[in-house]
């Protein structure tokens, strides 16, 4: 007979790696260690149900809403122009515009997937065109996508602050100078790159024309202004701050664009319902995993034996990291975070860093699994965009991920780079450091 602890581990891993799905495979290892534990099956539906009894997870459904009605209302057009007239006339300008476009689509729709298939679907051929190479294209496209899971609004952030006990306010905002930060990193790599190679300039955008994009997209990016002002301010919670942005964002499409009409919207409600089912499904199916992986000392184990390998600030977060790109090998951000969460915190405060900070530098790691095969669905749909096999963008990819994980060293080394902004916005969250 198998140990409970090693069924519960192995055959998760075991069942995803056989592609079944995160929440079946959870759901599936769950039961059969609960029959072998003699437990009653009442105890999946308890532990199921607290799963997803939190009300931060109510912004999850909207904000995916919301990435629904960017996409359909084609406020996509209006952030590339607004790309465009800032970057068009640098070399490798199209790479540029990518970047900075996922840079704004993440700012203000939080997903990552949605960025791939909204930017990736015009820039990709685009660049194609213009004789940048396809893997690098995909590439490119799918490693700035992951901003979405970094600057807020961010599910992902969301997710952790709400199973966490983390100020989901704080942790969004102290994701937005390092999702600045890794885009930036981002321009710089294709700026050498370009400049190397001869990628081409865009062509010049008359000022004008660059006026009339950028006036036509402020009140897009005003999205994000509505989010973080909102919380920050205390004048709304995420969730409501999800709503606001939904309203704003479809009086844009339906009213002042003229591209969305109300017989779209019981598409787009029932599309993100079933987009929002999915990592709900993921979330509740978690609840019992983890109450099984605490029942069965699990997560103690994991941190006892992380614990042992290193010491040391920069032992200990150095080696999390490599833990956080091991697991997000065969999980995605969600689960991974779900499952882990515990392990998470306690190697992180055993290492003295704040939780904000490790807030951050966690889901920018787990953002890199959507990046690393077999199951990086951000990297999978832009190599299919760009018809190209997977395996040659990631090619491309490992130099963009370098680059990222650069940024996270930075937020190793520096957690100010973190912790200033939601410092300043949200004190409480440090208590001892006053307002300042």
């Amino acid at each position: 007979m198998f140990e409970p602890l090693a069924v519960l581990i192995w055959l998760f891993f075991l069942l995803v790696l056989l592609r079944v799905e995160i929440a079946f495979a959870l759901v599936l290892t769950s039961l059969v260690v609960l029959v072998q534990l003699d437990l009653p099956l009442a105890t999946l539906a308890n532990q199921v149900l607290q799963g997803i009894d939190s009300f931060p997870l109510l912004a999850v459904p909207l904000f995916l809403l919301l990435g629904r009605i960017i996409e359909a209302g084609a406020i996509t057009d209006r952030l590339l122009a607004v790309a465009h007239a800032a970057f068009g006339r640098l070399r490798g300008a199209l790479g540029h515009v990518n970047v900075a476009a996922s840079m704004g689509f993440g700012a203000v729709s939080g997903s990552a997937v949605a960025d791939v298939v909204s930017i990736g679907a015009i820039v990709i051929p685009a660049m194609k065109r213009a004789g940048y190479p396809a893997g690098y294209a995909a590439a490119l496209t799918a490693c700035s996508a992951i901003l979405g899971v970094i600057i807020p609004p961010s599910i992902v952030m969301i997710l952790y602050g709400a199973v966490g006990q983390v100020s989901v306010g704080a942790l969004l905002v102290g994701g937005l100078v390092p999702g600045v930060l890794i885009g930036l990193a981002q321009m710089a790599y294709n700026h050498v790159l370009a400049t190397r190679l001869g990628w081409p300039r865009g062509a010049l955008m008359p000022w004008p024309a660059k006026k009339a994009a950028v006036v036509q997209g402020l009140p897009v990016l005003f999205i994000p202004v509505l989010v973080l002002g909102g919380v920050a301010g205390g004048f709304v919670t995420p969730t409501e701050a999800a709503i606001v942005s939904v309203g704003w964002a479809a009086l844009l499409a339906g009213g002042l664009y003229g591209s969305l009409r109300l017989r779209d919207l019981p598409e787009l409600l029932g599309e993100s319902a079933v987009a929002f089912a999915v990592p709900m499904f993921v979330v509740a199916a978690s609840g019992i995993y983890g109450w099984l992986v605490a029942y069965l000392g699990a997560g103690p184990a994991i941190t006892r034996f992380l614990l042992g390998i290193a010491d040391g600030y920069w032992g200990l977060m150095l080696l999390l990291v490599a833990f956080l790109l091991v697991i997000g090998i065969p999980l995605n951000p969600i689960p991974a975070v779900l499952i882990f969460l515990p392990v998470i915190q306690a190697v992180g405060e055993a290492a003295g860093a704040h939780p904000i900070q490790l807030g951050v530098i966690a889901v920018t790691v787990l953002a890199v699994g959507l990046l690393t095969p077999p199951l990086s669905i951000c990297l999978l749909v832009a190599a299919q965009i760009a018809e190209v096999p997977e395996p040659h963008a990631f090619r491309h990819a490992l130099p963009i991920i370098g680059v990222t994980l650069l940024v996270v060293l930075v937020l190793i080394a520096l957690p100010e780079v973190a912790l200033a902004l939601p410092r300043l916005l949200f004190p409480e969250v440090f208590p001892g450091s006053g307002a300042g």
